[in-house]
């Protein structure tokens, strides 16, 4: 369970027990408007607030009745390995429900809130029901190495077999005893796994690399899978990938911990220096390049603190290092930092019906979020209580820079834009920025290590091309009528071609206080090109409450009509409207006319 629960409280029946689990959990509690009085945010309506909160996989502990949740999140359910937990928690606070992610946190966090409330904590789990465990959620630090034969073990100790332990922990000691199931503890690997034989591996070991730039991934993989295999421990009992901050952008190691399935961490070379009496192969050659005499074994000691010890002393091929520590007990914590991570995300128009589950995740898992304030509001719950930069319309390249240097701390920031964030928007602006050096006027080396993630959003043209009906069906192209940073004569020249070409054309930034003759002129360029009574559409604030489209001519578009927050779609020469019931609807043929009309036939 990666992310913080969110307590809802619906009533004020329910509301000082909602303070109270948010309490015990460290919680925000969001609350119903005009139902509850006090609440770190308010919402108008339960099932769209909880619904947000599930897409984006926020863990959600509802103070009512269990009805509410289960409505809210049922038009989502697709994959149980996946989803969040999900918590219903009585207004009195005596009975905890855990309704869904039993084995993703929800049984755990149920008897949490249980056990700090005095309820009862109504688990429906067969195994932690029947055996007081489930087998295939361990304890933090702990890895099952085999997960694939859990159902089965599980199914085994349910009809009554019993199990052997061989091994110590503590947290499997009221298993039922009997010779139906093994299950062993360690690191060292076993070759007998299945369904009859589980293994638990502490996670002990803490694996530190280096490597010169540019590695093969291949080289360091092999490395470490052999030194693994020659010192017969399961891979499983890793507990990460270390190593020094210079080294945050290099694939052979990002692939590494990957591979693995274990978190990257990163330590900056004097908190690395300071492991230098406790290495086995210290190196001047190393400290004079990078400031530490040592990086895998530093890395793998920082890692696994004072008490650590290696069980592999540093091993290297001709561009790469390893080395592992051991830890007397399993590692439940993880220091150094983690390798930055900037997500370029696309909201739509804004509301949440058209955000895809994947930008509300990143947006979800952020840490900071980085943009124009009002499309931070426009996120709503998922914006509660994280930390913001709002900046102003204007301020596109502070405000990519900002976002890209707080990544290149190690902080996990969340570039927040409209549309689709690839579409004249941010996206470029920061891979612009990450295209050249800091001299250069780019942005500093640790920013340019960062992990950066795109994300799709319904662009402007999308929302606009659907609510017409199809007018995209044809080739088209999208054209800024804004000469803030586009030549004007580049853009006229744009315009021309479009117009020849009689391509559906989609106008992003058609006008604002200070630019209103560029749309002027390309109606009047595109009238040379097509027919008058060519369709327009004009939709604007898209998505929002305030949405308001509407068709014109091409000879009868007005400027004045046209604000910043419209897009213009202009017909080609065979767009037409379709009436409905409802009302005009635009398309552009593609030709399947000659189909249905049988001028295909001979083809």
């Amino acid at each position: 369970m990666a992310m913080k629960p969110v307590v809802v409280a619906l009533s004020r029946s329910g509301e000082v027990t909602a303070h109270k689990v948010a309490a015990v959990l460290g919680a925000s509690v969001h609350g119903r408007e005009g139902r509850v009085d006090r609440a770190d945010a308010f919402f108008a309506n339960a099932l769209d607030h909880v619904r947000d909160l599930f897409a984006a996989g926020v863990p959600v502990v509802g103070v009512c009745a269990s009805g509410i949740l289960i409505r809210a999140v049922a038009p989502l359910l697709m994959d149980k390995l996946t989803e969040p937990p999900v918590v219903s928690v009585s207004d009195d606070g005596a009975v905890v429900v855990p309704l869904l992610g039993g084995h993703r946190g929800a049984n755990r966090l149920a008897s949490k809130i249980a056990d700090a409330l005095g309820a009862i904590a109504a688990v429906t789990t067969a195994g932690d029901v029947a055996l007081g465990v489930a087998l295939d959620e361990p304890p933090v630090g702990w890895t099952l190495v085999n997960p694939v034969d859990a159902k089965g073990a599980m199914a085994s100790l349910l009809s009554g077999t019993g199990a052997t332990v061989v091994g110590e922990a503590p947290w499997l000691a009221d298993l039922p005893k009997g010779d139906g199931l093994r299950i062993s503890i360690g690191t060292e690997r076993h070759g007998d796994l299945g369904e009859d034989h589980l293994q638990f591996a502490p996670q002990v070991l803490t694996l530190g690399v280096g490597c010169a730039r540019d590695c093969d991934p291949d080289e360091l993989m092999a490395l470490v899978l052999g030194v693994l295999d020659e010192a017969k421990v399961a891979p499983e009992a890793i507990h990460s990938v270390n190593t020094i901050t210079l080294k945050a952008d290099e694939p052979a190691i990002i692939a590494l911990a990957k591979v693995l399935g274990v978190p990257l961490r990163l330590f900056e070379a004097d908190a690395l220096e300071a492991e230098t009496p406790r290495l086995a192969n210290p190196s001047d050659v190393v400290f004079a390049e990078v400031g530490t005499h040592g990086v895998s074994e530093a890395a793998a000691l920082a890692q696994g603190g004072a008490d650590a010890k290696f069980l592999v002393t540093k091993k290297k091929t001709a561009n790469a290092t390893c080395a592992i520590a051991i830890s007397p007990a399993p590692l439940v914590a993880l220091k150094g930092r983690s390798r930055g991570r900037l997500s370029v995300v696309g909201i739509g128009p804004g509301q949440a019906a058209w955000r895809t589950p994947e930008v509300s995740r990143l947006v979800a898992e952020a840490e900071e979020l980085v943009g124009y304030g009002l499309y931070i509001d426009l996120l709503g719950p998922l914006a509660i209580g994280k930390e913001r930069s709002d900046f102003p319309l204007g301020g596109e390249e502070a405000r990519c820079r900002y976002a890209l240097e707080q990544a290149g701390k190690g902080k996990n920031v969340a570039l927040v834009c409209s549309g689709d964030a690839g579409i004249y928007a941010m996206g470029a602006l920061v891979f612009e920025l990450l295209d050249r050096s800091e001299a250069d006027l780019g942005v500093s080396d640790a920013a340019r290590r960062i992990e950066v993630v795109c994300s799709p959003g319904v662009s402007a043209l999308q929302g606009a091309a659907a609510r017409a009906g199809a007018p995209l069906g044809h080739d088209f192209c999208t054209i800024s009528l804004s000469d803030l940073l586009t030549p004007r004569d580049d853009i006229l020249r744009r315009l021309k071609a479009a117009a020849e070409g009689d391509f559906v054309i989609a106008f992003y930034n058609p006008v604002s206080k200070t630019r209103r003759t560029l749309l002027a002129e390309a109606r009047d360029i595109l009238l040379q090109h097509r027919p008058a009574d060519t369709p327009v559409m004009l939709a604007s604030s898209l998505g929002r409450p305030e949405e308001y489209v509407r068709y014109r001519r091409l000879d009868e578009l007005e400027v004045d009509e046209v604000d910043m927050l419209t897009v213009v779609l202009i017909g080609s020469s065979n767009s037409r409207l379709a009436q409905l019931g409802e009302g005009p609807r635009m398309f552009t043929p593609r030709g399947y006319a000659r189909k249905i009309d049988g001028d295909l036939s001979g083809a």
